[in-house]
């Protein structure tokens, strides 16, 4: 196995896709509802994630077949834990989401639930921008060409089916949109109840670095390219981060409205019944 190449490969991805913990800040999360929506720290933010995949596109080739490295493929350990890490794209985090809102309503716990449903909504925002991407950019997966051709995109051919939906990576879109939501909650809970700040960067660097590892099983997996993931990870994190902006600025929402009132509780006959409590008008 050629050790030096894998681990300049894990570096150079890390590295591309680590801005988000250092730009993401609580103001995310309690900035007034007049302020700006897309802010200069977004902006930088993006920039970096453009360089990120711009960098990482001229490597590209060279990245994957170090992942498909035979010594790579044959260790068991590696196998096992890029299983678990894909997991943890799909559908991991569908149903991580689904239990923290379902756990929230049942016991009473506005936050635990908004986590819940705030995480999903990134996944549906970050999910839908990967669809629409996919299929106007039609790039073909590593495994299509043998790793060789990592430049092959063709305008609407990714509607044919997943052997061109390459870029960006849908599964690290994903475990970033949820790295990024749970991060910018944390971030206002830190805020509003004074808890130690720290905890916003234990809880961020465990989630993006998770995201990170999301990202590399699917290049282990030779599902795609580096620059796939980066721009993954990018779609992913503003996904995140501007669906629990928008949903502190907006509190009155109607999804908010709608969904985190509900609770489950028995009926006159013993059964469980669910009740919502309407928004008014």
């Amino acid at each position: 196995m050629r050790a030096r190449p894998v681990a300049l490969a894990l570096a150079l991805v890390a590295a591309a896709v680590a801005s988000p913990l250092a730009a993401q800040r609580a103001d995310t999360a309690r900035a007034a509802p007049g302020a700006p929506f897309f802010t200069r720290r977004d902006a930088l933010l993006a920039g970096g994630f453009l360089i990120g995949t711009a960098a990482l596109a001229t490597a590209d080739r060279r990245l994957a077949r170090t992942f498909q490295d035979p010594g790579l493929q044959e260790s068991a350990t590696v196998r096992r834990g890029a299983a678990v890490f894909e997991f943890m794209g799909d559908p991991g985090p569908v149903l991580i989401g689904a239990g923290l809102y379902g756990v929230g309503r049942l016991a009473g716990v506005r936050p635990v639930a908004a986590l819940g449903l705030h995480g999903l909504e990134a996944i549906v925002l970050s999910a839908s921008l990967t669809g629409a991407i996919k299929g106007l950019a039609g790039r073909a997966r590593p495994y299509v060409h043998g790793d060789t051709v990592p430049g092959s995109f063709a305008f609407l051919r990714g509607v044919r089916g997943r052997d061109y939906a390459s870029f960006p990576s849908g599964h690290t879109s994903t475990a970033f949109a949820v790295a990024a939501s749970t991060t910018a909650e944390v971030a206002h809970w830190v805020d509003e109840k004074g808890w130690w700040p720290g905890w916003k960067y234990v809880v961020g660097g465990t989630l993006y670095g998770g995201a990170t590892l999301v990202g590399i099983s699917r290049m282990y997996h030779d599902q795609h390219w580096a620059s796939d993931v980066v721009a993954g990870a990018a779609i992913g994190t503003f996904s995140g981060i501007k669906v629990v902006s928008y949903a502190y600025r907006h509190p009155t929402n109607k999804i908010d409205r709608w969904l985190l009132p509900m609770t489950v509780a028995p009926d006159a006959q013993g059964n469980v019944a669910v009740v919502w409590t309407l928004p008014g008008p």
